[in-house]
């Protein structure tokens, strides 16, 4: 597009529902959900509200079936959730599934962002969801609340759909906006707990994809390894027993053993993090103790019983070679590797919306990090999980965090024409 002088004129020239997604954004920016922070009181309450007025204003004769619902997942932090029936929840449906229903769309969308940070240029504050040269910079611009106003406005498309035809679509609809997806992920568990998801059900977060189609997910295993030893004067390390030391040995030998784990054709290699460590209390005292805090991320055929050896056995190494220490670890995080299945008929769907409003061949790859859509998969079995939304993933989480509103405009015409093929069609 080269360089933009008025953004709003441009916005103008653009696909309506595209502009109306962005300037969604824009005010989802500004309200800061950082997590851990001001978390999603506020956001949940101004997206209640903006779809109870959607509801109102757009259902017409089927307003009154759809629900609009909110759940406290945590202390003042609310997943706010949305659905248009289908009609063959009225027995007047065709092929259903084995509920007696036709499997659902969802559109799953996080509201929390990381904490606001620092580094921020002074022009584009986190909270500023500032645009210009055709893109808007804010915290959570492209993680994800670009994505969850498309979804957003998919959704209030379908409503006034809904409202003009004046009967409900063939399968049901439904919005979920979760909380901490930023932290434990404790709001899509709930969203699966209160059976607001299914195994047969389709679907998609909009999580930022780089344009692409993201249908797996490494397996995540998190370890807080502890390492006992015993005190000692420095003069005299032989009669103590180095914890820390004992810990750089399992560090070394995790890190050889990840390394040798298989790859995988589709997603690549297995990794480990050493996110973070402490132990000891002097320089001049032989460290009774060492604490590390492991990420893992593992690819078929590694699993999380694998990763677990992999910790044994570094362990059994480190007191071998530093007599006298103790080792111990727990799981503090344990999800599983999702494959991706080609024989999705969501993806298959999806993938026809996607080239049919680009033009191009879209692409289908791995996502690197975890999502709602991970977690449902994992735990439901469902192959009918995805991602696919505005922005990069390479600029989550940092300053200066930004989203194309080109980005925003293709994927709000994706979920639109997605919904309206997948409910009217």
């Amino acid at each position: 597009m080269g360089k933009i002088e008025n953004m709003r004129e441009v916005m103008d020239m653009f696909y309506e529902p595209g502009k109306e997604a962005f300037r969604l954004a824009e005010k989802l920016v500004s309200i800061d959900s950082s997590d851990p922070g001001e978390y999603e009181g506020k956001i949940g309450d101004w997206i209640y509200h903006w779809l109870e007025q959607c509801i109102k204003e757009d259902g017409g004769s089927v307003a009154g079936d759809i629900l609009l619902t909110r759940r406290e997942v945590l202390p003042g932090r609310f997943n706010v959730m949305a659905r248009i029936p289908g009609e063959d929840e009225t027995g007047r449906a065709g092929k259903c599934d084995s509920t007696g229903r036709q499997p659902g769309l969802i559109y799953i969308c996080h509201m929390d962002t990381v904490m606001l940070g620092d580094g921020w240029n002074e022009d584009t504050p986190p909270l500023g969801a500032v645009v210009k040269d055709g893109r808007m910079y804010g915290r959570g611009a492209c993680d994800m609340k670009s994505g969850l106003a498309c979804a957003l406005e998919a959704f209030a498309e379908m409503v006034r759909e809904a409202g003009r035809r004046e009967r409900l679509p063939k399968r049901s609809f439904s919005f979920i906006g979760t909380v901490d997806e930023e932290d434990f992920m404790r709001g899509v568990e709930d969203a699966i707990a209160q059976g607001w998801v299914g195994r047969e059900d389709w679907i998609l977060d909009t999580e930022p994809t780089d344009g692409r189609i993201q249908a797996a997910h490494k397996g995540r295993t998190w370890f807080e390894l502890t390492i006992k030893g015993v005190t000692a004067h420095a003069s005299n390390p032989w009669k103590g027993a180095d914890a820390i030391a004992a810990m750089a040995e399992a560090v070394s030998s995790i890190r050889r053993a990840v390394k040798e784990c298989p790859s995988h054709e589709d997603m690549g290699i297995s990794t480990v993090t050493f996110g973070q460590i402490t132990g000891g209390c002097r320089p001049y005292v032989v460290p009774d103790s060492c604490t590390v805090w492991i990420d893992m991320r593992l690819v078929p055929p590694t699993d999380s019983k694998a990763a677990r050896a992999i910790v044994e056995e570094a362990v059994r190494k480190a007191q071998a070679e530093v007599p006298g220490i103790t080792g111990s670890y727990i799981v503090t995080g344990d999800r599983p590797y999702v494959e991706k299945d080609s024989r999705s008929p969501l993806l298959q769907c999806l993938k026809a919306v996607c080239d049919e409003v680009t033009g191009e061949d879209t692409g289908v790859s791995p996502f690197n990090g975890y999502t709602d859509t991970a977690v449902i998969a994992g735990k439901l079995g469902n192959r009918n999980c995805m991602s696919y939304g505005p922005g990069s993933l390479e600029l989550a989480h940092k300053p200066n965090e930004y989203v194309p509103y080109e980005d925003v405009c293709r994927v709000r015409r994706v979920l639109g024409t997605l919904a309206h093929r997948c409910l009217w069609e």
